[in-house]
């Protein structure tokens, strides 16, 4: 019975680990931030959380909107059409740049909010020049997103890891110079890490636009566009898809951001916790994500086919592949959650040593809540990818919807704020949310795929 599901994982593995190391190479541009930051004390890495947390509620836009090119992308590609592809990349570069434009003037009009978050003074001072520049890092990274999605739509899933691991390296390089003062650069702080964040994005997107256009297979995909002919058609089916994308993201990444200001509501070393834990199950996040891209290809390319049966199997053996992935997480996650915290902090330092032990235990409480979502965070984004394959993404943003914000939000609010649990009652909600998305999404899959099924018959 296994056997079925089974002998998918090797392409399976071979099409998502690109991505899974792309989609970590994101996330680790954070995680060197963080400990880079976490050794000048707690208040400047709260201020990096804080910054960050606008940051990714627009970065979730526009990586969710993004997202909609892959499945035009993967059933043009499945359907040997080359002239839709390449449609389906140049309305999507159009839309993203504005897209990138507009989110980066929204945090700037918004930043005023700060001061009326009731977040630590220290902490907003700090944060709002960081946040002016990692803002317009924005630009370049949902521009990247476009060639991403469609590199990706074409099951071409290395050339982005590689745009990402060189964006990686340059921003460790960067963060070094520039947060400590090294070899003579000036000592900017946490600007630094603003400064090698928005670097190192810009280069990601002339690297990735350089490779794509030196390869046979991607040249006439990325070269040659006529951007005066835009059509409406092709812009409403991206916009269609992309919007509901959008929110299914906002929606999850949304409610992580509130945790991080009921963190801050809490004090200073509960959000630096929070940052910590937050980082750590981001990164675990991130094969969930990997695997979740590798179902929307996968099952985008059997809709083309029209192969529905295939289509449903091809799906549950990635299902099943993450369960398995997540699994492994979670053990390590109860394994290390005392251990984990210690990296991002400078456990030597005298003046902080009473801060960092309150920040170490707070974030070993938060880890072992983290440890049991790991598997229903992972089934909810790999169910989301298939059901993106599918060009379903109506209904399942109204079910992101009340998972995270009808059902998650008021408990971590309540548990949070009102009962002795604080930040462990913020993520007991994160739990309870991500839970319920992941079974309500997978039962529209189940039924969405009877249905094609059946009517095939």
């Amino acid at each position: 019975m296994f056997r079925q599901y089974t002998k998918e994982f090797k392409y399976n593995i071979r099409l998502s680990v690109p991505v899974i190391l792309g989609m970590l190479g994101h996330t680790f541009v954070a995680f060197a931030d963080n400990i880079m930051v976490g050794q000048l004390g707690t208040a400047e890495l709260a201020a990096v959380s804080l910054g960050n947390s606008f940051v990714f509620i627009a970065m979730s836009l526009g990586i969710g909107f993004s997202t909609a090119i892959t499945p035009l992308v993967a059933e043009a590609d499945g359907a040997g059409n080359k002239a839709d592809g390449k449609n389906a990349l140049k309305h999507g570069l159009v839309l993203c740049t504005v897209l990138g434009f507009s989110l980066f003037g929204i945090i700037l009009l918004l930043k005023p909010i700060m001061y009326l978050m009731k977040q630590p003074p220290e902490v907003v001072e700090l944060a709002m020049p960081y946040l002016d520049l990692v803002a317009f890092s924005l630009v370049p990274l949902i521009i990247f997103q476009a060639f991403k999605q469609f590199s990706e739509g074409l099951s071409q899933t290395r050339y982005p890891m590689y745009a990402t691991i060189i964006a990686n390296v340059v921003n460790i390089v960067l963060n070094y110079l520039l947060i400590f003062g090294s070899f003579g650069f000036p000592k900017l702080g946490i600007v630094g890490a603003a400064v090698g964040t928005l670097t190192s994005r810009v280069i990601m997107v002339i690297y990735i636009w350089i490779l794509l256009k030196g390869k046979k297979k991607f040249h006439e995909y990325v070269t040659g566009f006529n951007f005066k002919r835009i059509e409406k058609k092709v812009m409403r089916k991206i916009i269609s898809l992309g919007f509901p994308s959008a929110l299914q993201m906002f929606f999850e990444v949304a409610i992580f951001t509130a945790a991080i200001w009921l963190s801050g509501v809490l004090g200073k070393n509960a959000q630096a916790a929070n940052q910590i834990a937050l980082n750590l199950s981001s990164m675990t996040f991130m094969f969930g994500m990997g695997l979740g891209v590798a179902a929307m290809i996968r099952v985008g390319n059997q809709k083309g086919t029209r192969n529905f049966s295939e289509l449903r199997r091809i799906a549950q053996s990635i299902f099943f592949l993450t369960l398995l992935v997540e699994i492994v997480f979670a053990i390590l996650f109860l394994w290390g959650r005392h251990w984990f915290p210690t990296i991002y902090l400078d456990v030597d330092h005298a003046q902080n040593m009473a801060d960092n032990t309150e920040v170490i235990y707070l974030a070993g409480q938060l880890l072992l809540v983290a440890a049991f979502f790991q598997i229903s965070d992972g089934i909810q984004v790999v169910v989301l990818g298939a059901l993106r394959g599918l060009q379903d993404v109506k209904i399942p943003t109204f079910i992101t919807f009340v998972a995270y914000w009808v059902i998650g939000f008021p408990i971590s609010y309540y548990l949070g704020l009102h009962t002795d649990l604080g930040s462990t009652g913020i993520w007991i909600g994160l739990l309870t949310g991500l839970s319920a998305s992941a079974i309500m999404l997978y039962i529209r899959f189940n039924y969405l795929t009877k249905k094609l099924i059946t009517e095939q018959l």
